[in-house]
């Protein structure tokens, strides 16, 4: 699966935008954390092409980025975790889960619904 990278806290402004079209998924992962891993690794299985026409995966590497994860928590008003999923849509944050409760079953109901 491709998902794109956030690499700047610039990026952030663009997703907001870019969520009032269609939804963004945040997965933050953390290299040092084999349940980060796992969750990941669970989410890449199950995501289907067709997905990317319903909301766009973006991935923040919070070890190497840890001032954007920052950013995140104060922009979105979600307490941190890792690993950890942010649904964006209109700007706000609508939804997030962290560890084993990533689920894509569940994200895919809060993106359709």
């Amino acid at each position: 699966m491709n998902w794109e990278r956030i690499e700047n806290v610039g990026q952030l402004e663009e997703l907001k935008k870019q969520s009032q079209e269609k939804p963004v998924l945040i997965f933050k992962h953390s290299s040092r954390c084999s349940i980060s891993s796992m969750a990941f690794d669970r989410l890449n299985r199950n995501w289907k092409d067709a997905d990317f026409d319903k909301v766009s995966p973006y991935f923040l590497d919070l070890i190497s980025y840890r001032d954007i994860s920052n950013k995140i928590v104060q922009d979105f008003g979600v307490y941190h975790q890792s690993p950890q999923v942010i649904l964006i849509k209109d700007g706000k944050a609508v939804y997030d889960n962290s560890h084993m409760g990533i689920n894509y079953g569940e994200i895919m109901r809060k993106v359709e619904g």
